[in-house]
């Protein structure tokens, strides 16, 4: 990805997330005055995540800008981490939300209430229209980077809340089942942990600079391997610094005693290699001739 296309798609994601930020501050309010005029739990806990979804949004729209800044000779790498980082934040305030919702839920369950379900109703369907604007308005990159994946999943699972508490307040309204409030609850909690928690590994491997899923280290050293005029590539290091950059850093072996340009047309034909097959558009490799180590170590410097 180009400098050019990748800052466009930057710029592009942090109007989406400031038009969704502004969205959900709305949602909010609504359903925390909706929430404590009604009596619903659901509606309340509904609320609660929309402000989790503010919080979370706020922190990926900040970590968006911070990764545009140019590396400095004390930050050589900028801030292009940080929404990795951003993204561990929201997947570990998801969970948080989630058990107190639980707790909530299960209290409720001992203390059932009577609920205005209309109004449940009514500001369902307006969380619904408003977070699903916000979900089409962030899908797009969702794929394609990880700080927008969090906000993203934080929004779908929302809308999804929404849906869940609109049933419920339609059976509320039509049949008086209020002890389903607290069921919904419980059911968006637990969601909302799954959620959380694969995007809580996701983010975690690529902080902990762990070798991305799709990328088998022993199949990159047996293709490099093949090529002309290499020994063996050993010592090798992947990871992802962020979602548009995969890092491969190595010693790389070579038959014999060749000139500097012989190694720039190897390292060419590595390159190529390694961006066609993994991926990986970051490589930086120490080449060795005859050098007393561990030739068949792959990882472990």
């Amino acid at each position: 990805m180009s400098h050019s296309h990748s800052h466009h798609h930057k710029t592009k994601n942090e109007k989406n997330l400031l038009i969704t930020i502004l969205l959900n501050v709305v949602i909010t309010v609504a359903q925390v005055i909706g929430g404590l005029l009604s009596g619903s739990l659901s509606l309340l806990s509904d609320a609660v995540h929309n402000f989790s979804d503010v919080l979370s949004l706020i922190v990926s729209y900040i970590a968006s800008i911070l990764s545009r800044q140019k590396a400095s000779v004390n930050k050589t790498f900028g801030y292009k981490r940080a929404e990795i980082l951003a993204a561990f934040i929201n997947a570990a305030s998801l969970i948080i939300v989630a058990v107190l919702l639980i707790f909530e839920a299960i209290d409720r369950f001992k203390n059932p209430q009577t609920i205005d379900s209309n109004l449940v109703i009514w500001l369902s369907i307006v969380a619904i229209l408003g977070n699903g604007f916000s979900v089409l308005l962030l899908k797009s990159e969702s794929d394609n980077n990880i700080n927008i994946k969090s906000a993203y999943l934080h929004l779908l699972t929302d809308m999804m809340a929404s849906v869940a508490v609109l049933l419920g307040g339609i059976l509320m309204e039509f049949w008086q089942i209020f002890w389903v409030d607290s069921v919904l609850t419980l059911l968006i909690a637990l969601y909302l942990v799954v959620v959380g928690w694969m995007l809580l590994v996701k983010s975690t491997r690529m902080l902990m600079l762990f070798t991305p899923d799709f990328i088998n280290v022993k199949d990159v050293v047996r293709q490099v391997n093949k090529i002309e005029q290499v020994k063996k590539l050993h010592h090798v290091h992947i990871w992802s610094l962020n979602d548009d950059e995969i890092h491969l850093e190595a010693h790389l072996d070579v038959n014999s005693n060749i000139s500097l340009t012989e190694f720039d047309s190897i390292l060419k034909k590595i390159e190529s290699l390694l961006l066609e097959n993994f991926g990986i558009n970051h490589v930086n490799i120490q080449p060795e001739f005859n050098k007393e180590d561990s030739k068949n170590v792959i990882v472990q410097d």
